[in-house]
C-alpha cells in the first residue's frame, strides 16, 4: 500500500536534464521542502567545474554528505532534493542518511541534453562536462526504489507520472 507520508525524493540525472525545474515543481506539488544540489557544493567544487574540470569521488564526498544530512533532517515531513547521484555508491551515501529516499531519474538523449545545456545562461557547469557525467552514469537498478522518466516529456508530465508511481503499491 502506498505511504500516506510525503516521500523523500532525490531528482537525479546528468546536467541539463531538468532537475531544478522538475524538483522544485515536485516539491510544490507535494507541499514539502526543496533542496537545490548546487547550493550544497563547497566553493572549491564550483570553481573546479567552472574551470571545465570534472569532479572526482573525493570532491563529491562532502557534497553528498551535506545533501544526505539535509534529507535526514526532513525524513518525517518529506522533502525533494536535486542531486546528479550518478553512481549507485552516491545513492547509497544519500540513503545511508535517509533510508526511505526514492529516486526520480531524469534521462534523455545526448542531443537533447546538449541542446538544453547550450540554452542555459549563468550556470557554472559547462556543456563540455556532460560527456564525463554520461560516462560514469549508472542507471537505477532493481535494488533501488525509483522511477526513470524521459526528459522529452514536459516537467508537468514527469511530475504527474512520479505522483502516480508514488501512489502505487510497492512491489513485494
Amino acid at each position: 500500500m502506498a505511504s500516506e507520508r510525503a516521500p523523500v525524493v532525490v531528482v537525479m540525472g546528468v546536467s541539463g536534464s531538468g532537475k531544478t525545474t522538475v524538483g522544485s515543481m515536485l516539491a510544490d506539488r507535494l507541499g514539502v521542502g526543496y533542496g537545490e544540489a548546487d547550493d550544497f557544493h563547497p566553493q572549491a567544487n564550483v570553481d573546479k567545474m567552472a574551470a571545465g574540470q570534472p569532479l572526482d569521488d573525493d570532491d563529491r564526498r562532502p557534497w553528498l554528505a551535506a545533501i544526505g544530512a539535509w534529507l535526514e533532517e526532513r525524513q518525517e515531513a518529506g522533502a525533494v532534493a536535486t542531486c546528479s547521484a550518478l553512481k549507485h555508491a552516491y545513492r547509497d551515501t544519500l540513503r545511508s542518511h535517509a533510508p526511505s529516499t526514492v529516486f526520480l531519474h531524469l534521462h534523455g538523449s545526448r542531443e537533447l541534453l546538449e541542446e538544453r545545456m547550450g540554452r542555459r545562461s549563468g550556470h557554472f557547469m559547462p556543456a563540455s562536462l556532460l560527456e564525463s557525467q554520461l560516462e560514469i552514469l549508472e542507471p537505477l537498478d532493481g535494488e533501488e526504489r525509483g522511477l526513470t522518466a524521459d526528459v522529452a516529456l514536459t516537467p508537468e508530465e514527469i511530475v504527474d507520472r512520479f505522483l502516480v508511481w508514488w501512489q502505487e503499491p510497492a512491489p513485494g
